[in-house]
């Protein structure tokens, strides 16, 4: 069985543009992948398929071969059924360009399997993936019958825990393919189903034609290049650095939570009588957010520049017992609220709206900006939320917190709020 890898590499990506070409530690990011193909054990070619000269003049430079390629390929699928017409082979594994920590292992494991069992079509890999991670739509499921098969591949979390609990085992799907020629031969037939276009996943269109794909499980891969972040965390794990912490895994560790008033509880309206200030208009989903963090183990504080009645009303109904207000140092204010706590400034996160603000930010690990904050704030934070002040936007957060620490279907499911709701206040 003659196995050739196929490597697909764009010079437009929108994220990263000349992706391919990105240097990492003295080589193209092309060459890494191109070097540990070179070891996949059971390959007999690897070439690189491309759309640009300036990829494949890089390629030619450092020794490899290159199959040039139309540009108007729908997917990458569509660029392997180009190069089979011009490629001796019986398998095609594509394996992407821009998966310089790619491990010739994993794919020795997918040219092993085809050849041993002639009935499978199509092999792909995949990894045990944390359940907090399986709501990412940005993240591929797959669920596997007894046999290794693959049963569905989804953006959504499959399989969906109904009772909540513990009880589903989530599997990431990594997009690398082998193909028996004679699939290939007939992709271009296949019609596109209403579960591809859905999805926005092509693998469905395979499923939907009776093909088999079968699914080796191997351990979890290094990430990808998409965005110049992530070119930077893959530079950093290539030189034995620590991998950089993602916001999801910082969110993780958040267990306190500070939160400005003015512009953040509300909208910055000040209402005022004869008596002096009367009125402020909170949103109801804010105050519920708070309460479903602070029963989920994350302590709530808020913290004002401003003193009144009508805000002291709104925490005590809130049932938030950490709070400091009138207050001008917040960065001292913040260091004697985690002290309260018991929470290192890593395990904490504030969320604010304007300069006063700033030395918040400073102060604790983690810091987000409102939506209508002004830019230079924004810029100061270490995320801008997507809603304004007074919008919901610290619910906003709290979900995603709650999220990435696993504990969201207090928020999402029936059982889970039923657990809590006899706490619970707006």
């Amino acid at each position: 069985m003659r196995a050739v890898i196929v490597i697909p590499a764009r010079y437009g990506s929108s994220r990263l543009p000349g992706k391919p070409l990105a240097d990492l530690w003295g080589k193209p990011m092309i060459q890494h992948v191109w070097e540990r193909c070179l070891e996949i054990e059971g390959a007999s070619d690897v070439l690189v398929a491309t759309d640009d000269e300036r990829v494949a003049a890089a390629v030619r430079d450092f020794g490899g071969r290159v199959e040039m390629t139309s540009s108007g390929h729908p997917t990458g699928t569509d660029r392997l059924v180009e190069v089979m017409q011009r490629v001796d082979g019986d398998v095609f594994v594509n394996v992407q360009g821009d998966e310089p920590l790619v491990r010739p292992g994993d794919v020795a494991k997918l040219i092993a399997g085809l050849r041993a069992d002639a009935a499978v079509q199509v092999g792909t890999l995949c990894h045990p993936l944390p359940a907090a991670e399986a709501t990412n739509p940005n993240t591929v499921k797959v669920v596997l019958a007894d046999n290794g098969d693959a049963l569905y591949f989804s953006r959504a979390p499959i399989p969906y825990p109904r009772d909540g609990g513990d009880t589903a085992r989530y599997l990431k799907h990594v997009g690398v393919y082998a193909y028996r020629r004679e699939v290939l031969a007939s992709y271009a037939t296949l019609r596109q189903p209403m579960m591809e276009r859905a999805e926005q996943l092509e693998q469905l269109r395979l499923l939907a034609a009776g093909l088999r794909i079968r699914a080796w499980v191997v351990e979890p891969t290094g990430p990808g290049v998409d965005t110049p972040a992530c070119l930077e965390r893959v530079r950093a794990l290539m030189a034995g650095q620590p991998e950089p912490q993602t916001l999801e895994q910082r969110l993780a560790q958040v267990r306190l939570l500070i939160t400005d008033v003015d512009g953040v509880l509300t909208d910055g309206g000040l209402f005022y009588d004869a008596h002096g200030e009367a009125l402020k208009r909170f949103h109801v989903r804010d105050g519920l957010g708070m309460r479903l963090l602070e029963e989920s183990g994350v302590r709530v504080a808020v913290l004002s520049g401003r003193d009144s009645p009508v805000l002291r009303k709104r925490v005590a109904d809130l049932g938030v017992s950490l709070h400091q207000f009138g207050v001008k140092d917040k960065a001292a204010a913040c260091a004697a609220l985690m002290d309260q706590a018991g929470v290192t400034a890593q395990q904490t996160a504030c969320i604010g709206d304007d300069s006063i603000d700033l030395p918040a930010f400073a102060a604790c690990g983690l810091s987000f900006a409102v939506a209508d904050a002004p830019a230079y704030v924004q810029r100061a934070a270490t995320g801008v939320l997507k809603l304004g002040g007074g919008q919901g936007a610290l619910r906003e957060l709290a979900d995603a917190i709650l999220q990435a620490q696993g504990k969201e279907r207090v928020a999402t499911s029936a059982s889970g709020y039923a657990e809590l709701m006899h706490r619970m206040a707006q």
